[in-house]
């Protein structure tokens, strides 16, 4: 882009009557006035309903502690919060072990096939929390799941030899599917260490398990601890997994307790709020205790302006070793939850594949599902969601970022927090906060798709803080400065110059909100309603009425669509960012 043509078009424009007024402070003030609503009102509202007893047609609402003490003072309370807390640590400890250890392994050692299992470690992101746990539903359950059945043909053991439907089951596919983000996390604290350290240690004689242990993973202590805390979180708030395999069998969770409350006859969202509120506490005390060590990482840094290449250690015949764990790993978490939703998808009714039901290969499911009342309206009202929410937390974020980063406002500090508040929500406690707040106000949004645009924005607002500030601090002000000098009025020094250089981190961030906006069902279930289904939706739909092979077709649709559209978005980007130098 040339910077002094954008400035010349600017100085030529900027004698117009109209542009001499400047907007900065109104769209400032408006943009505030959004993200304090976004991100304020829907937990005020959730605090004062857990106060309330629900409002009938003989009484009005009036204050009770009774939700409190119904929530924790009964024989369920210490059995939730312990069920919760192993839950959550569970799947954290099982996802980072995993995590690290492969990216130790791809970073560290000169393990082959490296490059395709980076490639690979992406595609479970892509995988909709519910398909993946659905998937090891049809691999693991007591009853119809494929390891069961063979090793029971194989050795004639009587009896399932997993049983999915546990709190070990729980943690191995929630931990499983949020590995990924451990190696990814891990990779790059590994990637950037300078290896000095480690050659030191080797010279002096210590083995590499010892090299690994006492020195590599010291190193990397803090983003190893955060990334604890980030998937602690993550599993915590979870919800796919503790209502497809803990509620069948009663054990609770948080996250499955308010979805309990709300659906029950009659309804008590007082409850659920007291739930809730605990919840929002659990996940505040974990990203503040993230956001603490990561301001103190640079007790442990190594990288300084001195250049390095990280080096890989030889492990010799083990290299054969790791590389098969990297197969085993794609095939548990890739490979085979895919193979068994198209092996379902291509049934009349679900069986297990053997020979027999290979006769039976049909394509009905598919064809039931793309003629399926709900398919286009769930699709319509996805992509719409989809795109929608992500131009608009994208567009919201650039300004609250220039705020943040660009301005000496007193307060823009509470700006950036604010903005960053939802990500302490829970997807289950935003959707029913929202849900509480929208049906006091009367306003005529719930019930439409409208209320699904505000809590996908709401709920991605942070995620476009992220993606925006990283942008943002690498423009240099004298852009700006020379713009307003040519007599350009903020808002179109915004929207010539700022934005155009925003791109990169606009389109990266936007490009990852439509993929979380489409696999989204937490906040959702709590507030769709008959028109306004999205594709998540259609799919928790699908196994509450027990279509596991339309669920299966759908899935594989859907996998398929956002993989290629990640694969289209990559190439963009790629090319893109080349226009762009």
């Amino acid at each position: 882009m040339e910077v002094t043509g954008q400035l010349g078009a600017l100085q030529d424009t900027s004698a117009a009557p109209w542009l001499r007024f400047d907007s900065k402070w109104l769209i400032i003030g408006l943009v505030v006035a959004i993200v304090a609503w976004l991100a304020l009102i829907p937990l005020a509202f959730l605090i004062w309903q857990s106060f309330m007893t629900p409002e009938t047609a003989t009484a009005p609402a009036r204050f009770t502690w009774n939700n409190f003490r119904q929530a924790y003072a009964s024989a369920e309370a210490l059995p939730l919060l312990f069920n919760s807390i192993q839950f959550a640590a569970g799947t954290a400890v099982f996802a980072l072990v995993v995590g690290t250890f492969l990216a130790w392994v791809n970073e560290r050692t000169n393990t082959p096939l490296k490059s395709l299992f980076f490639v690979m470690s992406i595609v479970p992101l892509v995988i909709p929390g519910i398909l993946f746990t659905v998937s090891w539903i049809m691999l693991a359950s007591p009853k119809i799941g494929l390891f069961n059945l063979v090793l029971r043909n194989l050795f004639g053991i009587e009896g399932p030899i997993f049983d999915i439907y546990s709190m070990a089951g729980m943690i191995w596919v929630d931990g499983l599917h949020y590995s990924p983000i451990a190696f990814l996390l891990v990779t790059a604290a590994f990637r950037s260490m300078d290896p000095s350290l480690e050659e030191s240690a080797l010279m002096s004689g210590a083995s590499i398990p010892q090299i690994a242990w006492r020195v590599t993973l010291r190193l990397a202590w803090p983003a190893i601890a955060a990334a604890f805390l980030i998937l602690f979180v993550r599993a915590i708030e979870s919800f796919e997994v503790p209502a497809l395999l803990g509620l069948p069998v009663g054990i609770q969770v948080f996250t499955s307790s308010i979805y309990e409350a709300i659906h029950r006859y009659p309804s008590n969202i007082g409850l659920a709020s007291a739930y809730a509120i605990t919840l929002l506490l659990i996940t505040s005390v974990g990203i503040y205790l993230q956001s603490r060590l990561s301001s103190q990482g640079s007790k442990y840094s190594t990288v300084t302006g001195k250049g390095f290449r990280p080096r890989v250690v030889d492990i010799g015949r083990w290299r054969y070793v790791t590389a098969a764990i990297f197969i085993l790993y794609v095939l548990f978490v890739v490979v085979l939850p895919f193979l068994i939703l198209v092996w379902s998808s291509l049934q009349k009714y679900y069986s297990v594949p053997t020979m027999a039901a290979l006769k039976t290969v049909s394509l009905d499911a598919y064809r039931t599902v793309l003629s399926y009342p709900g398919f286009s309206t769930a699709v319509f009202n996805s992509l719409m969601l989809a795109l929608g929410s992500a131009t608009i937390v994208m567009l919201l974020t650039s300004v609250v970022c220039w705020i943040v980063v660009r301005t000496k406002l007193p307060g823009r500090w509470m700006l950036d927090n604010l903005a960053s508040l939802p990500m302490v929500f829970p997807g289950l406690v935003l959707g029913l906060s929202i849900m509480i707040t929208y049906l006091t106000l009367g306003v005529g949004v719930y019930g439409t798709i409208w209320i699904l645009v505000i809590a996908y924005a709401t709920k991605f607002l942070p995620y476009g803080m992220r993606y925006n500030t990283t942008s943002m601090v690498q423009i240099h002000r004298e852009l700006e400065e020379s713009a307003a000098m040519s007599g350009a009025s903020w808002a179109v020094t915004f929207r010539r110059i700022l934005l155009p250089l925003l791109k990169p981190g606009l389109l990266a961030g936007w490009i990852y909100v439509v993929i979380v906006s489409i696999r989204e069902l937490s906040s959702s279930i709590l507030l769709y309603s008959p028109g306004s289904e999205v594709m998540s939706i259609l799919i928790w739909e699908f196994w509450q009425n027990g279509q596991y092979v339309e669920l299966s077709a759908f899935g594989v649709m859907l996998i398929v669509a956002l993989f290629i559209f990640v694969m289209l978005a990559q190439a963009a980007g790629k090319r893109f960012g080349v226009s762009e130098r």
